[in-house]
Formats: C-alpha cells, sequence, structure tokens
C-alpha cells in the first residue's frame, strides 16, 4: 500500500466517528428517537383516553360530538365498580388462575426445555417439532376437544377450567430450550464432576443463569391468562367463578351500557398488567436479544 493510500484510510477511519461525535453535538439524542417518539405516543394514546373516560360521565361519554376532555372529575363509574359485591371475587379469581399459571409453566417449562436442550433421547427432534406445530393451531380448532376434556374430569364451571389448559404451553417450553441451548455446556459438566444430579443442575446453576427468559415466559403467560375472554366466556357460567375480563361484559347491557364502569374497570384491569411488565422490562427485553434460533 502507498504512502498517499495509507494517508487518506487513516482519514476516512477517524473521519467517521468525527461525523458520528458531530451528528451526537447537534442532536442531544439518537436519531431513532424522532421516529421512535411519535410510535410510541401513537400507542399509548388508546390508555390516555381509557384513563381520560374512566373519570367522565355517562351523558360526556355518550355525547356527539365526544368530549376530549372531562369538564370534572367523576368517580361514579369507580364507585359502580367498586361497589360492586362480585367484582373482589371477579379480581381475586383472575389472580388465582394467572398466579397458578405463571408458577407452572415457569416450572413445567424450564423442566421440559432443558430436557430438549441438553437430553438426547429416541424421538426427542420428532416430538419437538409435533409441539412447535401445535403453536400453529388457532384456538377456535382446540376449544371444543378442551372442553370435552374439561366435562370429562368434570372441570367446567370451576377455576380448574381456566388453569389446567394453562399449565404449561408449547411456547414456554421453546423459549427455555433456546435460552439453555445459549448457555456454555462448561458449567454444567464442571456440576456433573462434582456429583450434582441433572436437578441440581438445573436449579442451582441453569436457573439463576435463565431469569431473563424466566421473565420472559412469566409476562407473557400472565398477559396471556389475565387478559383471555374466549376461554372463560366457554368454560365458565356462574357468576360467582368469572374473571375480571368476563366480569366486565356484565356492566354491558342489550339495551343500556354503563360506560364510565366499563372504562374504570378496564383501568383497574389494566393496571395489574403495566406493573408486572414495568417490573420484568429490562429482562424481558434482554432475553428477546439473547434468545436467538440457535439449534
Amino acid at each position: 500500500m502507498t504512502a498517499p493510500s495509507m494517508t487518506q484510510g487513516a482519514a476516512a477511519s477517524v473521519s467517521a466517528p468525527a461525523r458520528r461525535t458531530a451528528r451526537r453535538r447537534r442532536l442531544p439524542f439518537s436519531p431513532w428517537h424522532l421516529l421512535l417518539a411519535p410510535l410510541s405516543i401513537g400507542f399509548a394514546l388508546p390508555l390516555v383516553w381509557l384513563v381520560i373516560s374512566s373519570v367522565m360521565s355517562n351523558a360526556e361519554i355518550n355525547r356527539f360530538p365526544p368530549a376530549l376532555w372531562p369538564h370534572g372529575i367523576d368517580l361514579g363509574g369507580y364507585r359502580y365498580v367498586l361497589g360492586n359485591a362480585m367484582f373482589p371475587r371477579w379480581f381475586l379469581n383472575s389472580c388465582i388462575v394467572a398466579f397458578v399459571a405463571v408458577t407452572s409453566n415457569l416450572v413445567l417449562g424450564a423442566l421440559g426445555g432443558y430436557a430438549f436442550a441438553r437430553m438426547r433421547f429416541a424421538g426427542s427432534r420428532m416430538l419437538l417439532g409435533l409441539m412447535l406445530a401445535t403453536m400453529a393451531v388457532p384456538f377456535q380448532l382446540t376449544m371444543i376437544p378442551t372442553f370435552l376434556v374439561m366435562k370429562w374430569l368434570g372441570l367446567i364451571d370451576t377455576l380448574g377450567a381456566l388453569i389446567v389448559p394453562s399449565l404449561v404451553t408449547p411456547f414456554a417450553v421453546f423459549l427455555f430450550r433456546q435460552f439453555f441451548l445459549s448457555l456454555p455446556r462448561e458449567l454444567e459438566e464442571a456440576a456433573w464432576i462434582d456429583g450434582c444430579s441433572r436437578l441440581r443442575v438445573l436449579v442451582s446453576i441453569v436457573a439463576p443463569l435463565a431469569r431473563p427468559a424466566l421473565a420472559t415466559v412469566a409476562v407473557l403467560t400472565f398477559l396471556a391468562t389475565w387478559n383471555d375472554l374466549s376461554w372463560p366466556l366457554i368454560a365458565i357460567n356462574h357468576d360467582a367463578h368469572y374473571t375480571l375480563q368476563l366480569g366486565l361484559t356484565t356492566f354491558q347491557g342489550q339495551h343500556h351500557t354503563k360506560w364510565s364502569a366499563v372504562m374504570a374497570g378496564n383501568v383497574i384491569t389494566v393496571l395489574p398488567v403495566l406493573l408486572a411488565f414495568l417490573f420484568a422490562q429490562k429482562t424481558f427485553i434482554q432475553s428477546l436479544t439473547s434468545s436467538g434460533l440457535k439449534g
């Protein structure tokens, strides 16, 4: 390489960081924020409108053209929802179903994912493929067989009918498998040399390293069970076993809907979801960026 070409290459290598530094001086933030900020505002608008509508009166909500801002704070919707005798029971039912589903998916999903990631047995590839194929089957095709199974077990119109089909999902097993494949085997082999069993290795060594995957499965399972309406609508008949989503439908009648109560109930329902995501946001994003399609 000649001296002029070496000089040009050095100048180019120096000029690139200099240009990036100059752009940072002009913009105190990443240029991507110019695109992401309007998008985030657009996604947040429905939530903002939900909160604003929850403190409106029914007359303001039903007015045309609709009011963009309430003339005063009206908490009638919240009083109606919290004064409903069944609302605390619906909230408790949703908490029970979500807690059991999240716990079982973490335990059973981690066990299944570790088995597929580290253990080789006859038909393991085929079994994994069949399990993943079930993720492509829509709920509309499985709801009748699931209903018949729950009826055979005697669980219809009980919380068990909502819990048993959600004890473990193929997505949880698959995500854990992908995360475990990204972990180095040397850590586990050292534990095996010390006499640890596979279960002890999973609990003591692998599970603490899998906190991003655990948080991701917990958040997604919580969202799916907490917001589910279709299956409870089919499996539950008595209002004492309603979940929150199913109970909120009782505020909508054929001829009259108490929209302020519907909005207030949805605000209360959304709060646990927001708190769960904010609590696990960091590990959730870390899992999505680190769990590729290895294997």
